[in-house]
């Protein structure tokens, strides 16, 4: 079974977001989604300074069974990228909310963050 952190928000294309103090945005991608995919072999992240639409194509993860869209779960500005799991994908699975996040970015709106699922939500959506 899945771990679903309690803090954290998430989106049914299985992305999580947890607020920064600072006001930011941190994104990476569920432990089940990396359960599905299996072992990580290749991440690409968004350009820092690039503006995302909530739900836009923000970088690519490939495994060794596929490759999946990763999206901005909000619209805002991409703040930083972690070239830690560019250079080493496999944090994806080791790690996914840890050292193997995925990129920052400052929301658009932060009231957008209202909208989005909890942890207790996200478990009935994957059926956890």
């Amino acid at each position: 079974m899945s771990h679903i952190p309690s803090e954290l928000k998430y989106v049914s294309s299985h992305e999580w977001l947890r607020l920064e103090a600072d006001g930011s945005i941190t994104v990476g991608i569920t432990e089940h989604a990396q359960e599905l995919l299996g072992d990580v072999v290749f991440v690409e992240l968004p350009k820092v300074g690039a503006h995302l639409a909530a739900d836009e194509q923000a970088g690519v993860v490939e495994s060794v069974k596929a490759a999946s869209d990763v999206y901005s779960p909000i619209a805002g500005e991409v703040l930083a990228v972690n070239e830690e799991v560019e250079s080493s994908p496999e944090l994806a699975n080791s790690a996914p909310y840890g050292e193997g996040w995925f990129f920052r970015i400052q929301p658009a709106n932060a009231a957008d963050l209202d909208g989005l699922m909890d942890a207790a939500a996200y478990a009935a959506e994957i059926g956890a």
